[in-house]
């Protein structure tokens, strides 16, 4: 048998080896010349040069104009830190094909990278970048924190990872979970960097289930302070961001045990190294180790033995304790307790740029013999690996928009939308980042591989997103579990649908054509007819199932459990429906013809492509395999209609020079023996 196997393996190596030699033949030999007595004569081709895609891709709309929808607010902000950390040596500018480039280097040894990257937090500090960060009054502070901390990701996504833990995460909590004496003693000195927050709500046996994490907070009101203690090695807190080598601070989630009564995971503030550095007594902190990226950040392990703190450390905007041990609560739902989060896109941005760029300037093959090679984005197959992605990155940043303005408008009635809508974006946003960055590094061919040129280097430092802050499939399960809540009490109380976008199902269901023409695909009114027709059905599905689950003896958290294919569904069918809604609104705030043209363009192949992608259209027959077919093929005529903007929709993200990467330029000089030798 094992000889068999042996004889068909060498066999289909044979088999492909004579391909690629008679592939390889048809290039190095001439067709013989049957009407001519002249002998045959060896020429050479031309050396390749390059030719700058500005040169033959002209934009017909106003690139600046699209790069307010994209960016939407701070734009100047953002072009000012660029442009200060393009003078700066710390953030390793490297010259390449004649331009420079800022790169982190990645060959450096994990303690120099993390190294580097508290250099460039330092540097930034001693620049007054986070001023107001935590400290400023109203939406503005905290929009020009997204921007510039956009900025600092794009160039590196370790450094802005730590400085999310320390913002978004350590002074978050001290911001929003905490009261005023909490502000008035950590948030200034958390701005100026006097101290380095972490955030340790993850442990070694639980990561999206929050409320069963182990930690556990005991009170002592004989010396009014809070016991914090590790109880077993499950408990440890894992992957905290900081905690290795740098932080000071953490705020710790842990059980409350008051008396003898568990009331639920709560949030204290401990100090974990004092001013020299060294590890507070009663506390272990390891190093997590070697990581396939991030390894600019110092991700650390936490055990707490028994460590004291003040009864005042207790973060106590939603419960407090006396100091005689009284609990009081000031919220009844503990779901109330946990914040939002949103992934940035900065990544996929790139990636496109660079990819697009390069296909815009690089050749391969030619139809005719001795013809011109043809650039990689002229072949409808290449265009159909990025195009695709290119709108759905639009859409989602535009979604990503959506989000950040719920976050700085929130009021306590949006708490609920906030929780919902950044659970569901969260999920699509890093699985659509992590296939674009997949293919836009196979799209570049082995260039793609080169650290030098980011996207693999992007994918390694990326992947944490997928589960960071909650694994996908949860968040989407969580998503279907709230609009199945919303659905459950209007019928119960025989009210309309309010909430969620939901207000659709309250009206009848839309007919969808028997047969999809072009024009109809293109239609703003079916796309949106048919998301809502999806969304409303993956519903009424997922409730019938619960309830039969429920109808043959199980709880209705097991039935929700059980329903897991049905609830994914709906999850994916809501976000999708939300984005199409904001492209839409995004697209009517546009007058410029130029721009709402292709606009339209954008929101079209994001509709299809989600289409085309959700098996869940042909298996609930929302559409019939004729409707689906005839969708591919408006996909293909979308991505010929798309191709003359390519550079245009790159260019509209505003992304300097400096932070893409040499491929996306003069790759050949880039190359060359001369940049070989610097």
């Amino acid at each position: 048998m094992k000889t068999l196997e042996h004889l068909q393996d060498q066999l289909e190596k044979d088999v492909a080896a004579f391909r690629r030699a008679r592939i390889l033949s048809n290039h190095l030999i001439h067709e013989a010349a049957s009407s001519s007595s002249k002998p045959n004569l060896l020429h050479s081709n031309s050396c390749l040069s390059f030719t700058p895609a500005e040169l033959t891709e002209k934009a017909i709309f106003d690139t600046k104009e699209m790069r307010k929808l994209v960016d939407w607010h701070n734009i100047e902000d953002r072009d000012w830190l660029f442009g200060l950390m393009r003078q700066e040596k710390v953030f390793n500018p490297v010259e390449k094909g004649g331009k420079v480039f800022l790169m982190p280097d990645y060959n450096q040894p994990k303690e120099q990278q993390r190294e580097m990257t508290m250099q460039r937090i330092g540097w930034l500090a001693r620049r007054g970048i986070y001023e107001g960060w935590l400290t400023g009054e109203g939406p503005e502070p905290e929009l020009r924190n997204f921007a510039l901390q956009e900025v600092m990701g794009s160039y590196d996504h370790s450094l802005g990872i730590k400085l999310g833990v320390h913002f978004l995460l350590w002074g978050g909590a001290i911001k929003f979970l905490g009261t005023k004496r909490h502000h008035d003693r950590w948030l200034r000195d958390t701005e100026k960097y006097a101290i380095l927050g972490c955030f340790a709500m993850t442990e070694l046996g639980h990561g999206s289930n929050v409320r069963g994490i182990e930690t556990v907070a005991s009170y002592d009101a004989t010396t009014g302070e809070f016991v914090i203690n590790t109880p077993c090695e499950s408990a440890q807190k894992y992957w905290i961001g900081g905690a290795a080598n740098d932080a000071t601070h953490t705020v710790v989630f842990s059980q409350l045990n008051m008396n003898g009564v568990n009331q639920g995971v709560h949030a204290f503030v401990v100090q974990i190294r004092d001013g020299n550095g060294n590890i507070c007594p009663n506390i272990r902190i390891a190093d997590c180790g070697h990581k396939i990226g991030l390894n600019g950040v110092d991700n650390g392990r936490i055990w707490f033995d028994n460590v004291r703190i003040p009864r005042e450390n207790l973060l106590n905007s939603v419960a407090d304790v006396s100091p005689d041990g009284q609990y009081l609560s000031a919220i009844r739902d503990p779901d109330q307790r946990f914040a939002a989060f949103m992934a940035p896109l900065t990544s996929g941005r790139i990636s496109l740029a660079i990819a697009i760029r390069y296909a815009l300037t690089r050749r391969a093959f030619s139809i005719k013999p001795n013809g011109p090679e043809i650039l990689l984005l002229d072949y409808p197959s290449h265009q159909r690996r990025l195009l695709p992605l290119l709108a759905k990155t639009y859409a989602m940043s535009f979604a990503g928009n959506y989000l950040k303005m719920l976050y700085v408008k929130r009021t306590p009635e949006l708490n609920k939308t906030i929780h919902v809508v950044s659970s569901a974006f969260k999920a699509m946003l890093t699985w659509h980042n992590m296939r674009t960055l997949q293919e836009c590094r196979e799209a570049c061919g082995g260039q793609g591989l080169k650290t030098e040129n980011r996207i693999g280097q992007m994918k390694a430092e990326f992947d944490v997103q997928s589960t960071f802050e909650g694994d996908n499939n949860v968040l989407m399960q969580q998503v279907s579990k709230a609009l199945l809540a919303e659905y459950l009490k209007a019928k119960r109380q025989n009210k309309p649908l309010k909430g969620f976008g939901l207000e659709h199902l309250n009206e009848s269901c839309p007919v969808i054509p028997s047969h999809l023409t072009s024009s109809i695909l293109r239609s703003s009114q079916f796309q949106i007819d048919v998301f809502r027709v999806r969304e409303r059905d993956l519903l009424h599905r997922f409730a019938a199932e619960v309830s039969d689950y429920q109808a043959n003896g199980e709880t209705k958290e097991s039935a929700i459990l059980l329903a897991y294919q049905l609830a994914e569904d709906l999850g994916r069918a809501f976000s999708d429906r939300v984005t199409l809604e904001i492209l839409l609104e995004t697209e009517a705030s546009v007058s410029a013809a130029s721009l709402k043209d292709v606009l339209g363009l954008v929101r079209s192949m994001y509709t299809l492509v989600c289409m085309e992608e959700d098996a869940a259209f042909l298996r609930y027959g929302y559409l019939s395999t004729q409707n689906d077919a005839a969708i591919r093929k408006e996909v293909s005529k979308l991505c010929g209609e798309l191709r003359p903007h390519s550079l245009a929709l790159v260019d509209s993200f505003g992304i300097p020079d400096s932070f893409l990467s040499p491929i996306a330029y003069d790759w050949i000089q880039a190359n060359s023996w001369s940049s070989a030798k610097l």
